[in-house]
């Protein structure tokens, strides 16, 4: 079900209160430890709001897709009344997954094992052989299992909790600031599935810092403020992140640099219609030039920027959610990062990343 919130104007850029930090030692064995790794899945990952997909892939009844995650697959699927629910992708007759393809669309849902046929709300409403069933006729009583679905920002979201919370209550309070953009007109382009030798916290140690920034993406600094004496890095008791930098300059740290800056933001400042060389010993007076002409030209250029301020005309917005997701945010576009418990493996996991544009 979609969220219904109007779309608001701009974030609140509040410094959220710094933590309590601790100077105990992290345990290394949470990265291999087959014990810890099962209570993750009975404490985390059964208990926490993920992405099955795009709400663009389910826009007609009786489209679907299909999700790994961790050791269960999960349907997500548009129902003849156009709502979208999500199931545990099994039959539950023998346990056959229901569907193997990642997405398609269908009238109805039939085991392709012994046949039993749901329709699109999950309802078993026909199996062969009816009068074989001594303990009493099924359909209507074995249907698939249904978990909670709702729809935001253009995903459709599944979590495997009964009783958890309202998707924007547990997002709170990225949901409410990210509604500023237009996330639900982003396109994913490009995308990207690995499975990586490494724990899945390795993934989330790394995007919950710029520490490594100026030696991973060494260029960046001539376009962006990785440093976090000049950015804003927010933790929230809901375990969410995020880092506000400052972008379309260089870093404060940078000095005398000025074709390198110039060369790194040259395609931007020419895109909209600036000239680089206008910035020659004056390259920290980019940000503010590049938002007015944003601002100027962004109807004529194709974007709609009207729900922005002019700090997300400009910079660099990384919001990391509980447990596993990421949204490296930009004025025309979302990077989409995202890590997935592996099925059999601690020292594993599956490593997701998309390129969501705003055209």
């Amino acid at each position: 079900m979609a969220d219904g919130s109007a779309s608001r104007i701009g974030i609140d850029t509040t410094k959220a209160p710094e933590p309590p930090i601790s100077d105990r030692p992290v345990d290394p064995s949470r990265y291999w430890d087959r014990d810890f790794w099962r209570a993750e899945w009975d404490k985390i990952w059964t208990k926490t709001w993920q992405i099955a997909g795009l709400n663009a892939q389910l826009q007609n009844k009786g489209d679907f897709i299909t999700m790994d995650f961790g050791p269960e697959v999960i349907l997500c699927v548009r129902g003849d009344d156009d709502k979208i629910r999500a199931f545990y992708n099994v039959c539950q007759h023998r346990g056959m997954l229901m569907k193997a393809e990642e997405q398609g669309n269908a009238d109805r849902l039939v085991c392709p094992y012994h046949g039993w046929i749901y329709d699109l709300q999950g309802v078993l409403k026909s199996v062969p052989d009816l009068p074989d069933f001594t303990r009493g006729n099924p359909c209507g009583k074995k249907n698939l299992i249904e978990i909670p679905c709702e729809s935001w920002a253009g995903f459709v979201w599944f979590n495997m909790d009964p009783n958890c919370d309202p998707l924007r209550t547990a997002l709170a309070p990225h949901a409410e600031q990210i509604d500023a953009y237009p996330m639900e007109e982003m396109v994913r382009t490009h995308w990207i599935t690995i499975e990586g030798d490494f724990n899945w916290k390795l993934v989330q140690d790394n995007f919950n810092e710029s520490y490594h920034v100026n030696f991973v993406h060494p260029h960046g600094k001539f376009a962006y403020e990785p440093s976090y004496r000049y950015s804003q890095f927010d933790l929230y008791e809901t375990g969410h992140c995020r880092m506000l930098m400052p972008g379309s300059q260089p870093s404060m740290l940078v000095r005398g640099s000025d074709d390198q800056v110039l060369t790194a933001m040259g395609e931007t400042l020419k895109f909209w219609e600036l000239d680089p060389e206008d910035f020659r010993g004056r390259t920290h007076e980019m940000r503010a030039a590049v938002a007015v002409q944003k601002r100027k030209l962004g109807a004529a250029k194709g974007f709609d920027f009207s729900r922005y301020d002019d700090n997300m005309l400009t910079d660099h917005w990384h919001y990391t959610f509980f447990p596993n997701l990421s949204f490296s945010l930009k004025s025309d576009g979302n990077i989409w990062l995202r890590v997935r418990p592996h099925p059999k493996d601690p020292e594993k996991c599956i490593f997701d990343m998309w390129f969501m544009t705003l055209f």
